[in-house]
C-alpha cells in the first residue's frame, strides 16, 4: 500500500481522518448519521412529489401546472368570490336602506361601522387622524361640537357633497378677510378679537364694548347675535372654547384679519353611495353624533389653515385699547 493510500486514525478518539490538516488540527470523517441520511432522501422524495403535484418548473409559456391543477391565484379568486358573496348577502340590503333604518338593524349596523372604520382610515385620516380626533384646521370628529350638523343625514349630506369643493351641491360659505380686504381698521380687529376671546371665558379688555358692537355690526349675521354658531353658514360657535386653528389672541387676530376658507373633497365622485352611508354612520357614532338636528352648538370648518398671499403679512397687533393706526 502506498504512503498516500495509507489510512490515518487519530489515536484519541481512534476514528480515521481525511487527511486534511489546519494549525495542527485534523478533521475526523465522521460519516452523517443514518437519521440525517434518511431525512435527506425524503426531501428529495418530497420535491420531486411537489414537482408533479403543483406548479413548480417554469417554461417558455408560462410554468409546470402540476396533476392537481392548484394555483395561488385560483385559491385567491375563490376566497375572493366567498367574501363578494358574503357582502352581496349585506349589500343587497344595505342598498335600499335609510342611514335610520341601518341604525335600528344589528346586522347592517356592524356591516356600516366595519366598511366605514376601513374607507375612513383610507380615505379621511389623513387630515381628521386615524381616530377622528382632528388636527389645527381639520375638526374633531369625536365631540359634539358640529359645523354643519351632527344629524346622520346632516354628516352624509357633508361627505356626499364636500365643503367648499366642487359641484352644486357642496356646501359653501366665504367669511370676509377684514383686515386684508379692508372692512375693519387693525384696532378694529383687534377689538373684535377682544370680544370674540370673551365670548369664550376670556377676560373683558378696555375694547369689548367696541368690538361687541363691530361683531354684531359684521359677524352676527353668520355667528349669530350670542356668537354661538349658524349651521344654515356652516358659521362656527365661538362661546364654547373648542377652537379649530387656536385659540390664543395672535392666532384669533388671523383670523379675523385673513379669514379662513378649508376645503373638503366631494366624496359623491370618489365613493359609491353604500360606503358614503358606511362612513356617515361610523363618523356619526364617534362621539358626537345627534339625534336631531337643532340641539348642539356648532363647530369651526373642517378646513387647512389658509396662509396670507405671499409678500403680505397682518400688521402687528395693537394691545387693547391702544387705538392703533390703520
Amino acid at each position: 500500500m502506498s504512503e498516500h493510500d495509507k489510512k490515518e486514525i487519530d489515536h484519541v478518539t481512534g476514528v480515521e481522518t481525511t487527511g486534511h490538516e489546519w494549525d495542527g488540527l485534523k478533521e475526523l470523517n465522521n460519516p452523517a448519521p443514518r437519521w440525517w441520511l434518511w431525512v435527506f432522501y425524503m426531501t428529495i422524495i418530497w420535491s420531486v412529489g411537489y414537482w408533479i403535484v403543483y406548479p413548480a418548473w417554469p417554461t417558455i409559456s408560462g410554468a409546470t401546472e402540476g396533476i392537481w391543477g392548484w394555483t395561488s391565484h385560483k385559491k385567491l379568486a375563490e376566497e375572493q368570490a366567498e367574501i363578494a358573496a358574503i357582502q352581496q348577502a349585506h349589500l343587497g340590503k344595505f342598498s335600499g336602506a335609510s342611514l335610520q333604518d341601518i341604525m335600528k338593524d344589528p346586522a347592517l349596523y356592524a356591516f356600516a361601522m366595519a366598511g366605514g372604520k376601513t374607507a375612513f382610515k383610507d380615505n379621511c385620516a389623513t387630515c381628521h387622524g386615524s381616530g377622528g380626533g382632528g388636527a389645527k384646521g381639520f375638526p374633531n370628529l369625536n365631540d359634539d361640537d358640529w359645523l354643519w350638523g351632527g344629524t346622520l343625514d346632516e354628516i352624509y349630506n357633508t361627505i356626499k357633497n364636500g365643503i367648499r369643493s366642487t359641484g352644486d351641491d357642496t356646501r359653501l360659505s366665504q367669511m370676509p378677510a377684514f383686515g386684508k380686504d379692508g372692512l375693519l381698521k387693525p384696532d378694529e380687529v383687534n377689538a373684535v378679537v377682544d370680544y370674540v376671546l370673551a365670548l369664550s371665558g376670556g377676560e373683558h379688555k378696555p375694547a369689548y364694548e367696541q368690538g361687541k358692537a363691530l361683531f354684531q355690526q359684521n359677524c352676527a349675521s353668520c355667528h349669530g347675535p350670542d356668537g354661538k354658531g349658524g349651521r344654515e353658514f356652516g358659521a362656527p360657535n365661538l362661546a364654547d372654547q373648542i377652537w379649530l386653528y387656536g385659540g390664543d389672541r395672535k392666532t384669533v387676530y388671523e383670523t379675523v384679519f385673513f379669514a379662513r376658507a378649508g376645503v373638503m373633497p366631494t366624496w359623491k365622485d370618489r365613493l359609491d353611495d353604500n360606503m358614503i352611508k358606511a362612513l356617515a354612520v361610523y363618523v356619526h357614532e364617534l362621539g358626537g353624533g345627534e339625534a336631531t338636528s337643532a340641539q348642539q352648538p356648532q363647530q369651526e370648518a373642517p378646513a387647512p389653515e389658509m396662509a396670507p398671499p405671499a409678500g403680505t403679512e397682518a400688521p402687528a397687533m395693537p394691545e387693547a385699547g391702544d387705538g392703533a393706526a390703520e
